[in-house]
């Protein structure tokens, strides 16, 4: 069984890591506690969107690159060989742009 919540504190971690920042320069960068975002990078607590959003943009990573490199790991896992287009479709773009300008 693959969970989602280990696969997102490995790539969370991975990011961190290949930046050399220390999980305390992060977790006070993103306003979390250094307990819990260690909790988190070890797959044992679950991440709010809104906590990853603090933990993303104090990496300088956007969200939407974490999440992809969770499916592409997901994929990997369940055996899928080419999991996702590199390419995002038109159609699904427009589908979004919408939402996008709300904000």
């Amino acid at each position: 069984m693959f969970l989602l919540r280990q696969e997102i504190g490995d790539v969370l971690r991975d990011f961190r890591q290949q930046q050399g920042q220390t999980l305390r320069q992060v977790a006070s960068k993103a306003s979390v506690a250094l307990g819990y975002l260690s909790e988190v990078e070890r797959g044992q607590k679950e991440v709010s969107s809104e906590i990853l959003a603090s933990v993303t943009d104090a990496l300088g990573v956007p969200m939407s690159a974490v999440m992809r490199r969770v499916g592409d790991r997901l994929a990997v896992l369940e055996g899928l060989e080419s999991p996702f287009p590199d390419v995002v479709p038109d159609e699904l773009v427009a589908e979004v742009e919408p939402e996008l300008s709300l904000r």
